[in-house]
């Protein structure tokens, strides 16, 4: 659905992204994951056409780039800051942005009820967008990237800064779009929420791509095998292993064993093995 080819981006001495290049198929959730700075918003904002890349190129499959207003009728992005007009409506808000994919009349109605139903705000449709929660902004920056139904989505951080049940919304939101067969580009600092949402996750780092797979796959290549932390004899024993009911028993033939548990290997262990720790400000 969407093609990335050794794409660079620079900003005066700062090269944003570096030689990227991934594919995102058709009705799969993308995850694109970095530390800040790693070049993800650019990205994003290339993949939609509000950037030229200076080198490299994006398509959308079927279409073409989405340099052209035609082509971006195609795509709908949710931007990390809020496109959010606090003096109208939430309901003003997603006709606004609607109407410039050029949806009018009833059809341009019924998208906007859709939507905003869709993101549970339909009883506040009439309330200024200024006396909203943060997290019912959030949903409602996600309404006007739907209202007019695109094929593919673009979320940058839709999560950022929500409570958890406007979290818990939108992650379901976004898991029913799949099922739809829309197309996702949803980039992250919740790695839990990769975990339950992508099929695929690439992860970038100075605007380069570092690992892309399946999260499965990620793990096992770049996280390590299980841990069984078992008590033994009064002390605490950790096996790396990846049989560890075997460890177990093993270790129950040599030692009585008290508690135990296993650490699973996680998406966050391989962020960090990609990205290393040091902080990102």
């Amino acid at each position: 659905m969407l093609r990335l080819r050794n794409l660079e981006k620079r900003f005066g001495d700062v090269t944003a992204v570096d030689g990227l290049s991934f594919d995102v198929r058709k009705g799969e959730i993308f995850g694109l994951l970095g530390p800040n700075g790693a070049g993800k918003t650019t990205t994003v904002h290339m993949a939609m056409g509000l950037l030229m890349p200076d080198r490299g190129s994006v398509e959308i499959e079927g279409y073409g780039a989405p340099t052209t207003a035609a082509v971006r009728t195609k795509v709908g992005l949710a931007p990390q800051a809020l496109a959010v007009y606090d003096g109208l409506s939430g309901e003003e808000n997603v006709g606004f942005f609607a109407s410039l994919y050029g949806l009018r009349g009833r059809h341009l109605r019924e998208r906007v009820a859709w939507a905003l139903d869709f993101v549970g705000l339909a009883d506040r449709k009439r309330d200024r967008a200024g006396a909203y929660s943060g997290g019912m902004k959030r949903r409602l920056n996600l309404a006007a990237a739907l209202a007019h139904d695109p094929e593919m989505i673009l979320l940058d951080e839709p999560t950022v800064g929500v409570d958890p049940q406007s979290r818990n919304l939108i992650l379901e939101n976004i898991a029913s779009l799949r099922r739809d067969g829309r197309t996702i580009v949803y980039t992250t600092h919740y790695m839990e929420e990769a975990e339950r949402l992508c099929d695929r996750v690439a992860i970038m780092d100075h605007g380069r791509l570092l690992a892309e797979d399946t999260v499965v796959n990620l793990m096992a290549a770049h996280a390590g095998a299980p841990v069984l932390v078992t008590e033994v004899d009064g002390r605490e024993v950790r096996v790396a292993t990846s049989d560890p009911v075997g460890e177990l028993a093993r270790l129950a033939r040599q030692a009585p064993v008290g508690r135990f548990y296993v650490e699973r290997p996680s998406l966050e262990q391989v962020f960090l093995h990609l990205t290393g720790r040091a902080l990102r400000d």
